[in-house]
C-alpha cells in the first residue's frame, strides 16, 4: 500500500519546526464567512528568551504553501518565555476552507510522528 506523506507544520522562525503541541480553539462567525482560530503553545521549542524579540509571525505550513498571521502574544518570565498566543483571523469561506485543509494535513501530520 502507498501512503501518501502528509507534511504540515507550525513555524516562528522559517525553517525551524515546532515540536510543542498547541492547544487549539477555533470560533466562527454565525453567519460562517469570518472567524479566528487560536494557537496557545506552553512550552514552545523553537521560541527563547535570546529570540523572542525577533519572532513577528506564525507560519502554517503544507502542500499549499503558506497561511500567515502576525498576531502573536509572548508571556515571559525572568528566566523563560511561559507561553505562546497566535491567533489567525479569516474574513471568507474561501480563507477558511484554505485553512481547514491545513489543519486536516497538520493533524494527520501528528499521527504518523
Amino acid at each position: 500500500m502507498n501512503k501518501t506523506n502528509i507534511n504540515a507544520v507550525i513555524q516562528f522562525i522559517k525553517g525551524e519546526n515546532e515540536t510543542d503541541l498547541p492547544e487549539i480553539r477555533l470560533f466562527r462567525n454565525f453567519d460562517g464567512k469570518k472567524g479566528q482560530v487560536v494557537y496557545k503553545f506552553y512550552k514552545p521549542t523553537t521560541i527563547t528568551l535570546e529570540n523572542f524579540n525577533s519572532i513577528q509571525k506564525m507560519y502554517l505550513i503544507d502542500e499549499e504553501g503558506e497561511i500567515i498571521t502576525r498576531k502573536i502574544d509572548l508571556s515571559i518570565s525572568e528566566k523563560n518565555i511561559m507561553a505562546v498566543k497566535s491567533t489567525y483571523n479569516w474574513k471568507s469561506e474561501k480563507e477558511f476552507d484554505r485553512f481547514m485543509r491545513f489543519a486536516k494535513r497538520y493533524a494527520s501530520s501528528l499521527t504518523t510522528i
